[in-house]
């Protein structure tokens, strides 16, 4: 084990729920004066969608709602978005579908996120609106033979080079069926190199998000050693670090598969995206966080990249300079840990990391 072992590790782990329990204790004020809170996850097709409008006691202004797009390019480097739809709104019960017809009537749905709004500063984390939509089913088809990548039941052969092969998508027409509602919400990783936290981007990936934070909640990530870390590319690009697999071999999942899904947000340093196999739809619960851009570039959108870190940046440059027999680490850092934490207000919380520019020096440093 890393660092002198169990001890070790469990001292770090209460240095961790420290920090935890003083982040809880610094958000807790603007949580517990206002907020909008679904009454449950799923609001099927044109049906009502009751909601509650929590307020500060001294409110200092008028509360709505506004009902943003998902952050696109220019809200990632900071430039302001409209709201599609505003609507005032009291403390209390609300019903959304009714301040929003559009959300139903909209021809073509898209994931939106409700805000509350009081006066002029945005309140609590916003509410993420999901369309649930029948996804359509990635597969690996070469172009050159004419067929999709698939294992002979019988011989166990492939019948293309996953590698050569290209990722297309069957044209399945979209049934619309509602609408998932939820909380916001950010995912720490506590680990042995500190703590490591990421910005989810539904807009690109829901259903793997959605998955994601389910493992998250359900405590999955505990005590998960980073399995494989691959420093350099073969031409010198830091590439990536993984873990998720609590057999710690790189074999184990959950015990079932989601498919990939066509993000397109650029793996990049700090990028969260999915591990798989050769078929593309057995995507799970190991993920990988991306060193470079340069390394990385060539895995755009061949995996699911569903989420950015936007704090623990020498953490990540940690991982990715433990010393490896291959792309094993030979002592382990571990993922001792991984929380829920409500998101910022839509807009103003922290952009996402980039590659330092010192990283050379400060994996020197740490070595």
């Amino acid at each position: 084990m890393r660092g002198g072992g169990i001890i070790a590790r469990m001292h770090n782990r209460r240095r961790w729920t420290f920090l935890c329990a003083a982040t809880c204790v610094a958000g807790m004020a603007w949580r517990a004066g206002a907020q909008l809170t679904p009454d449950r996850t799923y609001y099927g097709v044109n049906r009502a969608m009751p909601m509650k409008v929590e307020t500060p006691s001294d409110p200092g202004g008028e509360a709505r709602i506004d009902l943003f797009p998902a952050p696109g390019s220019g809200a990632e480097e900071g430039a302001e978005v409209a709201p599609v739809s505003t609507a005032p709104v009291a403390p209390g019960a609300v019903n959304l579908a009714s301040l929003f017809p559009s959300l139903w009537s909209d021809p073509t749905p898209r994931l939106l996120y409700a805000q509350l709004v009081v006066g002029e500063s945005r309140m609590g984390p916003p509410v993420v609106l999901r369309p649930m939509l029948s996804p359509s089913r990635a597969m690996v088809y070469s172009m050159e033979a004419a067929k999709p990548y698939y294992v002979d039941p019988t011989t166990r052969r492939e019948s293309i080079d996953p590698k050569k092969g290209d990722i297309v998508y069957t044209p399945d027409p979209a049934a619309y069926t509602g609408i998932c509602a939820y909380v916001d919400k950010n995912v720490v990783f506590d680990t042995t190199e500190g703590p490591i936290e990421f910005r989810m981007r539904p807009d690109q990936a829901p259903n793997t998000v959605w998955n994601f934070l389910k493992l998250v909640e359900g405590g999955f990530y505990t005590d998960i050693i980073f399995h494989r870390v691959v420093p350099k590319t073969a031409q010198g690009n830091p590439f990536v670090i993984q873990v998720g697999d609590p057999t710690g071999t790189g074999d184990g999942g959950p015990g079932y598969a989601i498919d990939l899904e066509p993000s397109k947000l650029p793996h990049d340093f700090g990028v969260i995206s999915m591990a798989r196999d050769a078929d593309p739809n057995t995507n799970g619960c190991q993920v990988f966080v991306c060193l470079s851009r340069e390394g990385t570039m060539k895995l755009d959108g061949k995996y699911t990249a569903f989420g950015e870190a936007v704090s623990g940046e020498r953490a990540i440059l940690a991982i990715g300079a433990t010393p490896v027999k291959g792309d094993r680490p030979v002592n382990p850092p571990v993922l001792l840990g991984a929380r829920l934490v409500d998101a910022p207000p839509l807009g103003t919380g922290p952009r996402p990391v980039k590659r330092p520019a010192d990283a050379d020096r400060v994996i020197e440093q740490g070595r």
